[in-house]
């Protein structure tokens, strides 16, 4: 009983806390009076967000939060702080939602079940659940997970992707699931050998195959077994800051911002070569409205 009041508690405060932000006027006027931007952002999801060399957040989200930073102080006419606080799958929607942070700019994909408790900007990339293996394992795709044991981060489309599967019995016999907290914890596993396959976005999991001490003995298999848009997560009922951060997103696709970052982070020469592919070129000038 306690840990049920525990509960039900820490949601009292939650609602409360998140009342007194739109008692305020929502999140344009929190930022306003509080003179500080507070973004949440991964610290394993290269490369939309890690810590580098130098132990600081970078990565493709935070230099477009960094954007969004420099679009704020323009329209408030004042300096703000800019905070980053580190989120994973399991605490980026809560943090959203109970104010401690502004926005999350990491690697979530944007589903219906989310929008019940969260909104989203527009899409800002394309990817799908795809699996990471040691060359050699025998695994070319989920037809290959009967009995195999397979990581996901908790909270994750990628998990939910793969107990769909089970459930539906493609996988069968049911492939062992095992969820962890960070992307870097489920690569360790695969590597030691804990696990035989790690699921997750196609682009993370070229990131962390890229990032490997030894990439050549990893590779990302199989066709995408979910589509994944990615988008940054706001509060729910907010418009006015919601619009301000989609603006800013089409400000950057027509005037040549969008590119750059994603030139410098995906492009031939970044952390992650991905080429933009033409469906999602199209699909940019779709969300660019006039």
């Amino acid at each position: 009983m306690k840990r049920i009041y525990l509960g039900l508690l820490t949601a009292l405060l939650t609602l409360c806390f998140a009342a007194a932000v739109f008692a305020q006027g929502g999140t344009l006027d929190k930022i306003a009076k509080s003179g500080e931007f507070t973004v949440g952002v991964r610290d394993g999801a290269i490369p939309f967000g890690f810590i580098d060399k130098n132990n600081e957040h970078v990565g493709f989200s935070v230099d477009v939060a960094k954007e969004f930073h420099k679009a704020l102080e323009k329209k408030l006419g004042k300096s703000l702080k800019f905070t980053l606080k580190t989120t994973n799958p399991k605490t980026r929607i809560p943090l959203v939602s109970n104010g401690t942070i502004d926005i999350e700019c990491g690697s979530t994909t944007h589903t219906i079940a989310r929008e019940e408790t969260v909104d989203f900007t527009i899409t800002i990339f394309l990817t799908g659940t795809q699996l990471l293996v040691k060359k050699g394992s025998g695994i070319k795709s989920y037809k290959d997970l009967p009995g195999k044991k397979v990581g996901a981060a908790q909270g994750s489309t990628n998990e939910k992707a793969i107990r769909d599967l089970n459930e539906k019995g493609e996988i069968k016999p049911a492939a062992n699931l095992v969820v962890y907290q960070e992307h870097s914890q489920g690569f360790l596993a695969l590597d030691r050998g804990i696990i035989d396959a790690y699921c997750t976005d196609g682009i993370l999991l070229a990131g962390m195959r890229a990032k490997a001490p030894n990439p050549d003995q990893y590779e990302v298999v199989g066709g995408f077994i979910t589509y994944d848009p990615y988008s940054y997560i706001v509060r729910e009922n907010d418009s006015k800051f919601r619009d301000f951060i989609n603006i800013e997103i089409i400000n950057m696709i027509k005037d040549g911002r969008y590119a750059k970052i994603y030139d410098k982070w995906l492009g031939p020469k970044g952390v992650v070569p991905y080429p933009m592919s033409d469906e999602f070129k199209i699909f940019q000038k779709l969300e660019a409205w006039p």
